[in-house]
Formats: C-alpha cells, sequence, structure tokens
C-alpha cells in the first residue's frame, strides 16, 4: 500500500503546489491558516492537520480538477462536468468549505479515491500524508518559479494522472526561527 501510494501522494502534492503557486491569493490564505494554527514558530505536527481546514479544501479542489487515476469510471470527465460544478475548470477550494464532501465514494459528484469495491484502500494514510507535506511546505517557504519560467499545470495521462511539465520552483524561507530549517 505504501509503494502504491507513492506516485499518487506525491503527483497530488506537485499539482496542489502548482495551483497554489498559479492563484497566490491560496497560497496566502492557507499560509494565514497555518500561522493562526501552527504559529511562526512552531512545526506542522500531525495534531494540527484536522485543524486546517482550507488546506484540507485545496487538497479536495486538487483531486477534483486532478483526480490521482481514471481508471474504470472516467472521474475526470465527472469532476469536470459545468451540470455539477460551478465553473468546473476552475481552481477554487472554497466550494469545499461549506460542502459536506468527503472521500468516501458515496457521492457519485466527487470521488477522486473512487468507489464501492474499487476504492482505494489507502485513503486514509494519503489523506493524512498530502495534507502534512503541503502544510508543511507552505508553512516553512514561500514559492517562487524561476525568472522566465511559466507555470504550467496541464496534465499526462497514464495510469496514475501526472504533471505533462514537472513543477520547477524556488523555496524561500518564510519563518523568522533559524532552528526550524534545521
Amino acid at each position: 500500500m505504501v509503494v502504491g501510494g507513492t506516485d499518487t501522494s506525491s503527483n497530488t502534492i506537485e499539482f496542489a503546489m502548482a495551483e497554489m503557486m498559479h492563484n497566490p491569493e491560496t497560497m496566502k490564505r492557507v499560509q494565514e491558516e497555518l500561522e493562526v494554527v501552527v504559529g511562526k514558530d512552531n512545526m506542522v505536527e500531525e495534531s494540527h492537520i484536522h485543524k486546517l481546514s482550507y488546506l484540507q479544501a485545496v487538497m479536495k479542489e486538487t483531486l477534483r480538477l486532478h483526480p490521482g487515476s481514471r481508471v474504470l469510471v472516467n472521474v475526470w470527465a465527472i469532476h469536470r462536468d459545468p451540470s455539477i460544478w460551478k465553473k468546473p475548470l476552475e481552481f477554487d477550494p472554497i466550494r469545499f468549505l461549506d460542502a459536506n464532501l468527503d472521500f468516501s465514494g458515496n457521492d457519485f459528484n466527487y470521488f477522486p479515491f473512487g468507489s464501492g469495491r474499487r476504492i482505494c484502500a489507502g485513503i486514509s494514510m494519503a489523506e493524512r500524508t498530502v495534507l502534512h507535506f503541503l502544510a508543511t511546505l507552505v508553512h516553512l517557504f514561500d514559492w517562487t518559479i524561476p525568472q522566465g519560467e511559466k507555470l504550467e499545470v496541464s496534465e499526462k495521462f497514464g495510469i496514475v494522472l501526472k504533471k505533462k511539465i514537472p513543477l520547477v520552483s524556488i523555496p524561500t524561507p518564510r519563518l523568522s526561527n533559524p532552528d526550524l530549517y534545521k
């Protein structure tokens, strides 16, 4: 399960970072939420994750736009259906703040981990891993793309969904406590 979830989790993190860098107001809002929940002199811990509702919405929106795979059911098309989603091609985590959508696969408008007998066995691990990595990356650093580069969020289809062009970004420490970077 750990090996099977490595590609999909790392791809989800890469897509989420690319979407936040493409939508700087989203990145800023996640950083503000982290400052309130975690504080500027602390590292992100697992106990913080359930309090990060906007970051959870960012992950859900990332999985809506970039689901891990298209095996059996075309989740990619369902998650972009304008009869189901308002402005389906826009990255908008706010749509998940008041919505009661989870990863259980019971709502057939949103099931990035599949549903029924084919549901992903690693949902819980993937959710924790992706949220903890994203929280840590966004909390510790400001992110930019190299000068002259264009941020591309296009997809490459395969067994798992990947970014067509890998994300290249520059981290800049954003917290004042140098011990947090050791």
